[in-house]
């Protein structure tokens, strides 16, 4: 029984971080890290670098970054795209860091894993934002913004201390995503044909000569 509660406490650590980075990343990184500073969790060997003061400054820095550029409707999205090469290969790393000290099969199968979690998040937390972002006041980008921060901090705590919780709702989470990452692509290609088309109108209409302008 002890060994079954080991394993589940393992697994959702690894889908807990690696679900986190693709939300936000720097506050995964910054909790987890103050947590194992001050002793209320025991990391893994293979995440008990995130508690050097070094990297906690670091992402304390990110986060303070993030937080800022996350709530302004636009640079939000830029923020997303940049952070495609970042958040992915960042989830998988540390989901091979939450396995500890075993054979490199399984160090590389929870970073594969973790790689792929990672990405599915973030392409909800993206491309819900394109969407939202088409909104013309500025509140409920702000609101998204807070709620995400505040879901990473609560579902890492819940893998954390309630592995099988968590595991039952990363489970819902998953059947969640794949019924709404087709949605959020058919938005984002009506918001972009859209943008296009307007654009597109734009630059027509400044090709056409002025009423009684010479030919």
């Amino acid at each position: 029984m002890e060994q079954l509660d080991q394993i589940s406490s393992i697994l959702a650590l690894i889908m807990g971080v690696a679900w986190a980075s693709g939300i936000n990343l720097y506050a995964a990184i910054l909790m987890l890290g103050l947590l194992g500073t001050t002793g209320n969790i025991d990391l893994p060997p293979g995440l008990e670098l995130l508690t050097d003061p070094l990297v906690l400054f670091a992402a304390g820095a990110m986060y303070c970054a993030e937080f800022v550029a996350d709530k302004i409707p636009g640079v939000d999205t830029g923020w997303d795209g940049l952070h495609t090469f970042i958040r992915i290969p960042m989830g998988a790393l540390l989901a091979a860091g939450a396995v500890g000290d075993v054979t490199p099969a399984l160090v590389l199968a929870a970073g594969i894993a973790g790689g792929g979690i990672a990405a599915g998040t973030h392409a909800v937390k993206a491309g819900s934002r394109v969407l939202i972002n088409t909104s013309p006041e500025p509140f409920t980008n702000w609101g998204v913004s807070i709620t995400e921060d505040l879901v990473v901090i609560a579902g890492l705590w819940t893998a954390l201390h309630h592995p099988l919780l968590f595991t039952c709702l990363f489970i819902a989470f998953v059947l969640l995503m794949i019924w709404l990452l087709p949605r959020l692509w058919k938005g984002i290609k009506v918001v972009f044909t859209r943008l296009s088309q307007l654009f597109g109108r734009g630059k027509s209409d400044s090709d056409v000569p002025a009423a009684g302008s010479n030919q």
